[in-house]
């Protein structure tokens, strides 16, 4: 039996296909379309996942979509009611294209795929709680899911057992946790939906100097985690900006021009919206444990992307593990949709072991054979080496430890924002210039924002304080003390980003300014040439952790195909390609045509 889920149209579009129980492939749309967060109908991503399993759209049984398109239009409906006559430019923009397609969703999809079968659409946030619980390795767990909204909800908690997910309690529109955190993206000069990540990379150069001002004035926290949040400051309801005036006054001045100085007072703000976010996180996870009694806590949503948030929530040891969806976003909304569709509505037996999830490394994208790489490569005349499983370990391993910058791109791509291996630029992690190169000159990034380690896994606890897998990179950890390097007087004296360029341990290209890492642990049965790699390197040269960032630059994303990747590393200072079995070397290359502007194009975020 074959199930076709598919998100779409708020951000991350994606489509995953499940065959009896089992995810077959997942992609989101921007990997295809190179639109970065495309939220379009996910044409091209469906058609991955149904020619990667040989069959056409008539084969499916079932399609799920990730939510209730008219719950959700019923809240754009009462919220711009509640708020008339404000707020009618943006509700102006917004309806043809609810007229148009969101309100036809079933018949949209019957007419975009040429199908005819039955559809099922399960509320967004049972979507996350699916996507959450069934992948994960426990049979039967707490879960709790947070995100900007989806319907009415912004959150919710519940209990997962076998093959059912039940929620219990919710929190409503407009009380938003991840709204709340957008807002704050925003007033820092970071794109919605898009920046999050940076506002918690920021947040260790800055002091919590705000956090009484946001506990007081922005949001009430009850102890059981729930809150309410004072619409007052807030302009996302009935405007095209998250915030409004009165915000801006409270918090000092106008929110920051993308692309200008960031001023300690913006490290200040987002260190204190990132420590309100962790004591919310961790006051629901109490109490989500204390009303299911569950030793087990799933977590999906936008804000489980949180890597920090999710690190306190395991260091406190409120639960005796916890498991989070990699693509916790709304892109995993079409995988959860799709198990659910398998599990609850169809009633079919899930049997989990407590330790195998059912997300196979999240490789679950496009792969393609050395035959067409080869084909593209000649085709081009690009200049390459050929090398064999055997010879690449070594080899890859040698230029790193020469502190070249490589991009990696073998196997399956990755489902989830985050690259695991698959489509990945690696380096030296215990260069001190390597964070700065990297982020500045083949990533075109801010230069404050970490990179994170990919470790063998049963390395992990010798250098981080962690005692389990992080096989998704979604847990901060602190670097072990015995790597650490203590700081003089005068480098404790510094401040803002001058901190970056301190060195703070024997691995400091992946050592934020907090003494913190956002830990990959690399398994040899899901990657098994990245493993022997990592673990060549460590044989030769004494060292478990290499630097692991996305295969992309800023505003693009991640790489999917040959092509994308070549581009890429033309236009980029790194030093070598590995291409399946195919090594590129820069210095060997033709420079590309018509190049010169390449840079302006990009939507610089």
């Amino acid at each position: 039996m074959y199930i076709l889920g598919i998100s779409a149209f708020y951000h991350d579009s994606a489509a995953c296909l499940v065959k009896d129980g089992s995810i077959v492939c997942a992609a989101q749309e921007e990997r295809f379309t190179r639109k970065k967060h495309d939220s379009s109908f996910p044409v091209n991503a469906i058609n991955f996942c149904l020619n990667y399993a040989g069959i056409t759209s008539r084969d499916l049984d079932y399609v799920a979509f990730y939510d209730k398109p008219f719950l959700t239009f019923e809240r754009i409906l009462e919220t711009y009611l509640t708020f008339a006559p404000r707020g009618i430019k943006s509700f102006i923009k917004a309806l043809p294209l609810w007229i148009k397609k969101k309100l036809w969703m079933k018949e949209y999809i019957k007419k975009e795929l040429d199908y005819n079968g039955k559809i099922i659409f399960p509320e967004h946030h049972e979507s996350h709680a699916a996507s959450a619980f069934f992948p994960s390795p426990f049979q039967d767990a707490a879960f709790l899911t947070m995100d900007g909204v989806g319907e009415w909800t912004t959150a919710s908690f519940g209990i997962g057992e076998g093959n059912r997910i039940r929620i219990i309690a919710e929190i409503k529109f407009p009380h938003s946790l991840g709204l709340l955190y957008s807002a704050f993206t925003y007033y820092t000069g970071f794109k919605v939906n898009s920046g999050e990540y940076k506002l918690m990379g920021l947040a260790p150069y800055g002091e919590p100097k705000y956090k009484d001002v946001i506990l007081k004035e922005l949001i009430d926290i009850k102890e059981d985690g729930s809150f309410r949040m004072n619409m007052e400051y807030f302009n996302y309801c009935v405007g095209l900006t998250m915030t409004n005036e009165k915000f801006h006054r409270l918090f000092g001045g106008p929110p920051r021009k993308p692309e200008s100085k960031l001023t300690q007072r913006h490290m200040d703000v987002a260190k204190s919206i990132q420590e309100v976010t962790e004591e919310i996180v961790l006051r629901m996870a109490r109490h989500v444990r204390k009303e299911t009694g569950k030793r087990y806590l799933c977590l999906a949503g936008g804000v489980a992307l949180n890597c920090v948030a999710n690190g306190k929530i395991l260091r406190e040891g409120i639960y005796d593990d916890i498991w989070i969806q990699p693509a916790s976003g709304d892109a995993g909304g079409a995988l959860g949709a799709a198990l659910f569709t398998w599990y609850q509505y169809l009633e079919n037996e899930r049997v989990a072991d407590g330790k195998e999830d059912f997300q196979q490394g999240s490789y679950l994208g496009p792969e393609y054979k050395n035959g067409y790489i080869k084909d593209y490569l000649e085709r081009n005349n690009i200049p390459y080496t050929e090398l064999t499983d055997e010879e690449i370990p070594e080899k890859i391993a040698d230029l790193i430890a020469q502190e070249k910058v490589i991009g990696w791109f073998y196997g399956r791509m990755e489902f989830g924002p985050r690259a695991l291996g698959a489509r990945s630029i690696i380096g030296d992690a215990r260069s001190p210039k390597m964070q700065e190169v990297m982020n500045l000159k083949i990533k075109f990034r801010e230069s404050f924002r970490p990179f994170a380690p990919s470790v063998l896994k049963e390395r992990v606890s010798d250098y981080f304080e962690i005692d389990r897998e992080s096989p998704y990179m979604l847990l901060v950890a602190p670097v072990k003390d015995s790597i650490k390097r203590e700081m003089t007087e005068e480098e404790k004296r510094l401040f803002g980003l001058d901190k970056l360029h301190v060195v703070r341990s024997t691995v400091p290209a992946i050592t934020h300014v907090d003494y913190s890492a956002r830990i990959q642990t690399v398994d040899e049965k899901y990657n098994p040439l990245y493993y022997k790699m990592i673990k060549k390197f460590d044989e030769k040269y004494g060292c478990p952790v290499i630097i692991n960032t996305s295969f992309n630059v800023r505003g693009e994303p991640i790489v999917c195909s040959p092509e994308d990747a070549y581009l890429c590393f033309m236009r980029t200072n790194m030093d070598y390609l590995l291409l399946g079995n195919f090594l590129l070397e820069k210095k060997e290359q033709k420079p590309l045509d018509k190049d010169i502007d390449w840079l302006k194009e990009f939507e610089l975020d």
